[in-house]
């Protein structure tokens, strides 16, 4: 028989013992626990609501969330240690993925970017004085081709 299932002969004695004391019960498939998590449900719903604020008001410099950062602030908290490496795949299996910030200067000034586009840029279009550029496939000067808009 354990060759038909492709078992080991102990497995199969193993099945008979626990069925003669437990009868088909004692088959029935058991799920794998596996290991008990560390955080309660509270802890996790605490730590993932860290995600709706700013890291900058846990004290950090950026606004970027990072695998080790997490950690710190689990362990801080909650004084449970985790490795970087199995938080982000336990992050992902709660749909928290790596995210990263659009960069911008610290001098952005939007109110004088949009004065510029409403009123500059319209004005060195007009005169010409603007050329965009077509096509830039190689690292050839000679592939590269730049069209007036309005005229040398």
């Amino acid at each position: 028989m354990a060759e038909f299932l492709g078992v080991h002969l102990r497995t199969v004695q193993k099945w008979k013992a626990r069925h003669g004391q437990q009868g088909d019960a004692g088959l029935a498939s058991k799920p794998a626990l596996g290991r008990m998590s560390k955080l309660t449900d509270r802890q996790i719903q605490t730590a993932l609501g860290w995600f709706k604020r700013s890291p900058m008001e846990f004290g950090y410099s950026t606004e970027l969330w990072t695998s080790r950062r997490v950690r710190d602030l689990i362990k801080k908290t909650f004084g449970v240690p985790f490795s970087s490496n199995y938080l982000c795949r336990w992050l992902t299996a709660r749909d928290i993925t790596p995210q990263k910030p659009k960069r911008q200067a610290r001098e952005r000034d939007q109110v004088r970017i949009d004065n510029w586009v409403r009123n500059d840029w319209p004005r060195l279009v007009k005169k010409g004085r603007m050329r965009t550029l077509i096509s830039c496939w190689s690292m050839r000067p000679a592939a590269c081709s730049l069209l007036s808009s309005a005229g040398p």
